[in-house]
């Protein structure tokens, strides 16, 4: 038994490096860059923090119009994005956004392909002002 001893140590260190590695990989928070669509100007960061509830998503960006403008996370990427949005966030109105999706967890935000996407406003859904995709 002293002969294994010394291996069955290494084994457990493994295993419980192995498993804090795992935790970690996904952090509590990720800062995503928010680019400019069509002209629009309007860039920034979209801030993602793991909370006990959801996701809570708050978005800054330069160069907004002082009116609402409806802000959602879509499946897909800005180059790909599924017109129809998954999770609806607070609108951005001068250039912030802060909102929080219920439910939901940044790691499963993370392990398929999500994008914030920031319309001109509700009457102009069709045109896309801002656009940032959700990865590490």
């Amino acid at each position: 038994m002293k002969r294994f001893l010394p291996s069955l140590i290494t084994a457990a260190a493994i295993v419980a490096t192995l498993g804090t590695a795992a935790v970690a990989a996904t952090p509590a928070s990720i800062t995503i860059p928010m680019k400019a669509l069509n002209g629009s100007g309007e860039k920034g960061t979209a801030v993602l923090t793991q909370r006990a509830d959801g996701v809570q998503v708050v978005v800054h960006l330069t160069g907004a119009p002082a009116y609402a403008q409806p802000t959602h996370i879509h499946i897909g990427t800005c180059g790909n994005i599924n017109k129809a949005p998954e999770y609806a966030l607070a609108n951005t109105v001068n250039g912030t956004s802060v909102s929080t999706v219920k439910g939901i967890k940044l790691a499963d935000l993370m392990k398929m392909h999500y994008a914030i996407n920031v319309h001109k406003s509700a009457n102009n859904l069709g045109m896309y002002v801002s656009c940032g995709n959700i990865k590490a």
